[in-house]
């Protein structure tokens, strides 16, 4: 008798330990977003704006999760709250609608204050790059800087926003080539149309120049980028001035823009 007591007692202690880290880690979970985590959204990410009221628990949601798998880190510039949410946001912008999602091949971003050189100096009048995605030593690593990450989402009167340029590139790196081609979300019939229609545009640009940021005549992995921020900061635009264009990118988005 005093075996079998023994084991639920066992038993009981072993539940009850994992109902205490179970607590725990949805503690944990909870407090990764401030308190005033929808006011912000609401008033910095057009995206959640325009969702409806079933969409925006989702979104949060997706955000909570990005930010308890993937950790951000200030070089020479401070964390915020506001910082956290607008790099979280733009990760679940591209590919929220598309379920259960996740960026496998991102561990942590590193936020910098400004724009960086290709040796990561913060410092020197030769800083172009104002984003980029890690390989080699700093695979599975981002780098973005604060200035242009707020600048994206602040300014609703153009067609940039480097979080989201930054994360379709991991998106394009996801099939394991970084092509332009997100084989990994689009449909294999269309890809070759997809690779077409990038060469004739950036052929189109170099030629004629465009309203599309010339950034994106450099080749089809900056293009992809490039279009997919003009189609989630003016999609009513791209389809007016680019209906080819914007048609694909609903295929390969899965959304109206």
């Amino acid at each position: 008798m005093l075996t079998i007591w023994q084991a639920l007692i066992g038993l009981f202690l072993v539940v009850l330990i994992t109902l205490f880290v179970f607590r725990l880690s949805i503690v944990k979970e909870i407090i990764l977003l401030p308190e005033n985590y929808r006011e912000l959204l609401a008033d910095y990410v057009k995206f959640y704006q325009q969702l409806d009221e079933e969409g925006k628990p989702r979104f949060e949601k997706r955000i909570e999760h990005f930010l308890s798998a993937v950790k951000i880190t200030g070089v020479n510039a401070v964390v915020e709250d506001l910082d956290k949410l607008l790099i979280a946001s733009g990760a679940i912008i591209p590919v929220f609608a598309i379920p259960d999602w996740q960026y496998i091949n991102l561990h942590e971003v590193l936020l910098y204050p400004g724009a960086f050189n290709e040796d990561f100096d913060q410092a020197g009048s030769n800083r172009p790059i104002g984003g980029m995605v890690g390989s080699g030593a700093m695979q599975n690593v981002m780098i973005i800087n604060k200035w242009q990450l707020r600048q994206g989402f602040i300014n609703n009167h153009d067609a940039h926003n480097t979080a989201i340029h930054e994360f379709v590139h991991l998106i394009d790196k996801m099939d394991g080539t970084m092509d332009g081609v997100p084989e990994i979300i689009l449909e294999k019939k269309y890809v070759n149309q997809w690779k077409n229609m990038m060469d004739s545009a950036i052929g189109q640009m170099k030629m004629y120049g465009s309203d599309i940021d010339m950034y994106g005549a450099t080749n089809p992995v900056e293009f992809f980028a490039v279009i997919s921020e003009y189609f989630f900061e003016q999609p009513d635009l791209l389809k007016t001035n680019h209906p080819d264009l914007y048609e694909m990118l609903v295929r390969i988005y899965k959304t109206g823009g």
